[in-house]
């Protein structure tokens, strides 16, 4: 069994029980993606799965098999950031750090989300498949990633300057 983990293949774990978060913190020494509840329920986890967002603790790796995982140490690098990190960076989009992984898959995630068309609870028009980005939006879709420390207007900023051309 093998998954594409950040363009590179690896090799899956022997045991099935194995989570995606722990497969790729521990086996893969991919520590980026964070432990936080462990019950899909703060976002910390959020990696991208064929381009879409999960939570990593509430997958088995083994689902995952022959399939591309991205995580955020596949988004960029120490010195060449993906623009949504550099944009949180200029927005203060986080203070502790510790949720700002998941964010930032999450809002890349939500960004391909958007340029699909796909509706929110707030989407006002479902018939179109221009939905704005505007603060509702972003603000509805990025409530599955909790930031204890109050950076949530840094978070919305950051995500809007980078994304203010998906829906245009």
């Amino acid at each position: 069994m093998s998954i594409l983990v950040n363009g590179a293949l690896a090799e899956g774990p022997k045991d099935p029980r194995v989570s995606l978060l722990d497969f790729l913190r521990e086996h893969r020494g991919l520590t980026g993606s964070k432990k936080g509840c462990n019950q899909g329920a703060c976002g910390a986890c959020t990696v991208l799965a064929n381009g879409e967002r999960i939570l990593s603790c509430l997958a088995l790796a083994v689902q995952y098999e022959g399939q591309e995982i991205v995580t955020i140490e596949g988004l960029g690098t120490a010195d060449n950031l993906h623009p949504l990190q550099q944009a949180f960076v200029e927005h203060d989009g986080f203070q502790c750090g510790y949720c700002t992984p998941g964010q930032i898959c999450s809002a890349v995630g939500m960004a391909a989300e958007l340029q699909r068309g796909v509706p929110s609870h707030v989407t006002h028009a479902l018939d179109t498949d221009n939905i704005g980005m505007t603060r509702d939006e972003v603000r509805e879709r990025m409530s599955g990633n909790l930031c204890r420390c109050g950076a949530h207007n840094g978070i919305v900023d950051a995500i809007l300057e980078t994304f203010a051309e998906v829906t245009e």
